[in-house]
């Protein structure tokens, strides 16, 4: 399972690169365009829309390689025992937080393919297409964040003792 979940964030941060991509591609065709005098209508919005996938499509991998900034400065100063179970409960918390936003995104896609919601800039974007990514990018870090809460739970290991022991 691990191998496969891993496969799928590591999906995701391949497509998270693209956008990246798209972005310096869009911000460049804009730059050229105003220099030459030809604009591309809508291209702020899709700048805006490979931003929102990037971020959202990388979040699942960053965490799972430990890229996340963590404040550490408390969890340092405790014994094993209560780091271990302040580690637990902010995974918990963590996890509860990514859900709803993982629920409330997939809600915001369906309403918007329901109500046929299109953007208000130039290129008239049906809205759920660039909506689509965010609410995969929020299931796919609830799971990680659930997958790195069973883990250590179960192991009693905690990412962050090794992480910070380097």
């Amino acid at each position: 399972m691990r191998k496969f979940l891993d496969g799928l964030y590591n999906v995701a941060a391949y497509a998270a690169a693209l956008f990246m991509v798209s972005i310096l591609v869009c911000v460049l065709l804009l730059i050229v365009g105003r220099q030459v005098g030809w604009y591309i209508p809508g291209l702020n919005a899709y700048a805006g829309y490979s931003m929102a996938a990037a971020s959202f499509l990388a979040l699942a991998h960053t965490f799972r390689h430990n890229e996340h900034i963590r404040v550490t400065l408390v969890l340092n100063a405790l014994n094993p025992k209560w780091r271990h179970v302040l580690n637990l409960l902010s995974l918990f918390i963590a996890l509860v937080l990514a859900a709803n936003v993982a629920y409330y995104s997939i809600h915001l896609v369906m309403e918007s393919y329901e109500f046929n919601d299109l953007s208000v800039e130039e290129d008239a974007t049906p809205l759920w297409i660039p909506q689509l990514a965010m609410a995969i990018g929020s299931v796919l870090f609830a799971v990680a964040l659930l997958e790195e809460l069973v883990r250590t739970f179960i192991t009693k290991k905690d990412v962050i003792a090794s992480s910070t022991a380097e």
